[in-house]
């Protein structure tokens, strides 16, 4: 599973928050009218993924992050970015390039 790691330290995420007037408990509740399983994500995960203390987290799912980003309406790369390298997309190889 992809996960995305968020944006300078969280700070963006907390400034789109701030504009649009969310608390944590208010984007998680957002989250789910755009979820089409109806669930969204918990307030705790969204305080996780937009905290700056000890307790945040630098990555969190792709499925979070674009709840999180479509329910306030913004782009999903100006609060995440892809991981450099996914062990999901690296063949595994001998050195003779053959297939193991």
């Amino acid at each position: 599973m992809t996960n995305l790691i968020r944006k300078g330290e969280g700070k963006p995420l907390r400034a789109a928050m701030k504009r649009k007037g969310l608390s944590a408990e208010q984007l998680a509740a957002a989250t789910k009218s755009v979820d089409v399983t109806g669930r969204g994500i918990s307030a705790a995960t969204v305080w996780k993924v937009t905290g700056s203390g000890s307790t945040a987290t630098t990555k969190c799912r792709l499925r979070t992050a674009w709840l999180m980003a479509t329910a306030m309406d913004e782009p999903l790369q100006e609060h995440f970015d892809m991981p450099t390298v996914s062990t999901d997309t690296v063949e595994r190889s001998s050195l003779n390039g053959h297939s193991r």
